[in-house]
């Protein structure tokens, strides 16, 4: 495992490292045991950052999280999100009271009395426009409940307008091989201010796996189902806004070029890998054997630059006209 600095906390974290959504809920079913024994392979492998959320089941993500924590030796740095127990999900709910309410339960959840990174959670526009929620953040950091923070968007315009606070960290992005926007502008930024990148949704819900084909079934609790348009909450979320039926196609083109000693996945991280303004990829691991694929990828060799040129080539052809001006 290789590992990179994340913004200016001072930490190295592993350049792949663990995104801990479908083991809290939202990808289909999911068993604890199953869960904690892909959070040791991740930590045996090297991985040392962990990215949750509240609301992530409803808790169960971080709760597993921090249970993981207390049985490692290793320092493991967590991350986790506020702002989306919001309901309605507002800007005017980002508020002082509000996110104390969320940062205590998060930090009850974990077992921790400060949390690494806080990162806002995809809130509304309109919060980026306001100071006074990251003054709030501020307070936060002063009192030792935090010890960093960052936000996580799901706009460039977004990420653009927050690393502008000075004191925010990381912007956590869509960033993969059907969500190449945010390799242009924002990441030339990003570099200029030594902000952390994490490149979320790295596989595109599955789609870049390589696994994935035309009658594959989703059950009724897979946002894959029931979010493909947006019902429930952002849909460039799911399969990176992408038409299934035509991201398959668009995978089974990159799965032509896809080099011989990599697998689908494999070739779908270490493409993030390839960009250096990209601190880590997050890609969620429900089983033992997925965290061994996900993993292994840092320590594989660079893609060739007319390999990445192809790649880019699929996505323009293919891709770029349906999410490229959205995000």
């Amino acid at each position: 495992m290789k590992y990179r600095k994340l913004g200016q906390t001072g930490w190295k974290v592993s350049e792949v490292s663990f995104g801990a959504w479908a083991i809290g809920g939202t990808w289909g079913p999911v068993d604890d045991k199953e869960s904690l024994a892909a959070l040791h392979k991740a930590i045996e492998m090297g991985v040392n950052f962990i990215d949750t959320a509240d609301v992530y089941g409803d808790g169960r993500s971080e709760r597993l999280v921090g249970q993981v924590c207390r049985e490692s030796k290793g320092r493991i740095y967590v991350a986790t999100k506020a702002g989306r127990r919001l309901n309605p999900h507002v800007a005017e709910g980002y508020n002082k009271k509000n996110l104390t309410a969320f940062v205590e339960r998060s930090l009850k959840n974990l077992g921790i009395e400060t949390i690494d990174l806080l990162q806002l959670h995809c809130p509304p526009t309109e919060v980026f426009y306001r100071p006074e929620v990251f003054s709030v953040l501020d307070e936060f950091v002063e009192k030792g409940k935090i010890r960093y923070y960052g936000v996580s968007v799901e706009k460039v315009e977004e990420a653009l307008k927050a690393i502008e606070y000075p004191n925010v960290q990381t912007v956590q992005i869509i960033f993969n091989m059907f969500r190449c926007r945010p390799s242009e502008l924002f990441f030339e930024q990003a570099k200029k201010r030594k902000i952390g990148i994490l490149a979320r949704v790295p596989l595109a819900s599955g789609l870049l796996t390589g696994k994935m084909k035309p009658d594959t079934k989703f059950t009724s609790d897979d946002h894959r189902k029931f979010n493909r348009y947006g019902e429930a909450f952002d849909r460039g979320e799911t399969f990176s806004g992408v038409d299934y039926d035509l991201g398959l196609k668009a995978a089974g083109k990159l799965k032509t070029i896809c080099p011989k000693d990599m697998t689908m996945v494999q070739f779908a991280l270490k493409w993030i890998l390839m960009f250096d303004a990209v601190t880590c990829a997050i890609p969620g691991a429900k089983r033992p054997s997925q965290a061994q694929e996900n993993f292994s990828a840092s320590d594989l060799p660079e893609i060739p630059k007319k390999i990445m040129d192809k790649v880019r080539e699929i996505y323009d052809k293919n891709i770029r006209d349906l999410v490229h001006q959205y995000w």
